[in-house]
């Protein structure tokens, strides 16, 4: 590339500022190297899973939540009190429940006989990085508690409404073998989930490396080696990556093959779909694109990008018709077609 000054916008369309992309590439890998030291401090506890870390620096970087899917010991509980660790950030885990309240999460109103007077008692849920343990085991109008936090970053308690502190993320967990006690999440709450992630077991040697650290001496001592302002700091410099119109038409074109998948040459899929991905998939396919080449530590995306963040962005937000489910289609099918068909630029 001759010339690293990209001109952006098309004679239809409005015009956007040139980018430096030379100079934006060397500012992302000096603002990127806070990455590479919360993945070193992380390794010392967590072993393999380098996925679920990533995909846990995806959503703290992109202001999303994550819902993970996995069996029980798979290290879910203890990724995300390390990660809050590394940070320096307040963690509290809610372990959900049938007979779990909304206030038991958001907290309540308490009266003070001292002082004829009502004080707020506020939850766990102020706190940077709030696991919900077994979010499907609690009903829905405890399930929506957490809503108005994830969405609104902010908690009404009584007639007051208090800021939740930045940054703010959660982390909900659910067992993909377990039906009997659960609640379903309904398709409009699954959705505020910026990612859903499936967690697998761990390789025969990182299992062997497991073992052997928890009949040794123990883990190693996990140290703050980032701040909440640094993740703020990068979150800035995430929404600076510069992403061409063309990735960005391939992000809607992926969208909308979930949509209309008869317009993208996938017929097939017309009857297993019941519906297809709404306007956050693809604003978060595209902030998820931008905070994977942060990781990266590049300053632009690539298709690659928004290759790899597409199953566990679109994957909860495909609905499933009952002739698919005949089939054994999933989402992940369906998804897996998507991209290779829809054209890549």
């Amino acid at each position: 590339m001759t010339d690293p000054t990209i001109p952006s916008g098309s004679p239809t369309e409005p015009s956007r500022p040139a980018v430096d992309i030379e100079a934006l590439n060397q500012q992302i890998r000096v603002d990127s190297e806070i990455v590479e030291r919360i993945r070193k401090e992380t390794a010392k506890v967590i072993v393999g899973q380098e996925h679920m870390i990533d995909r846990l620096l995806l959503g703290l970087l992109s202001r999303g939540h994550i819902l993970l899917e996995g069996l029980p010991g798979l290290a879910k509980t203890l990724a995300i009190n390390t990660l809050s660790k590394t940070i320096n950030a307040s963690f509290s885990r809610i372990q959900f429940t049938p007979d779990l309240l909304p206030a038991d999460i958001v907290g309540t109103m308490i009266y003070n006989p001292a002082e004829n007077d009502f004080s707020v008692k506020k939850g766990p849920v102020f706190a940077n990085f709030v696991l919900a343990d077994e979010i499907n085991r609690a009903p829905a109008k405890v399930q929506s508690a957490l809503l108005e936090a994830m969405q609104e970053r902010q908690v009404t308690i009584g007639t007051t409404s208090f800021k939740l502190e930045e940054p703010f993320l959660v982390m909900a967990t659910q067992n993909p073998i377990d039906q009997e006690g659960t609640y379903p999440l309904p398709e409009a709450q699954t959705d505020r989930f910026m990612l859903k992630v499936n967690i697998g077991y761990p390789t025969k040697t990182d299992e062997r490396e497991i073992i052997r650290r928890n009949l040794g001496k123990g883990f190693e001592k996990v140290n703050p080696v980032a701040t909440p302002a640094e993740i703020l700091k990068a979150r800035e410099s995430v929404r600076k990556i510069y992403m061409d119109e063309k990735i960005e038409q391939y992000i809607i074109d992926l969208v909308f093959a979930t949509r209309n998948p008869e317009e993208y040459r996938l017929a097939e899929l017309k009857p297993l779909i019941n519906y297809g991905g709404s306007p956050r998939a693809s604003i978060n396919l595209a902030l998820a694109a931008k905070a994977h080449a942060f990781l990266e530590r590049r300053g632009f995306v690539t298709p690659e990008d928004v290759r790899e963040v597409c199953f566990d962005v679109l994957r909860h937000r495909i609905g499933l018709t009952y002739e698919a489910e005949a089939e054994n289609v999933s989402q992940e099918d369906v998804i897996g077609r998507v991209l290779n068909v829809v054209e890549v630029p």
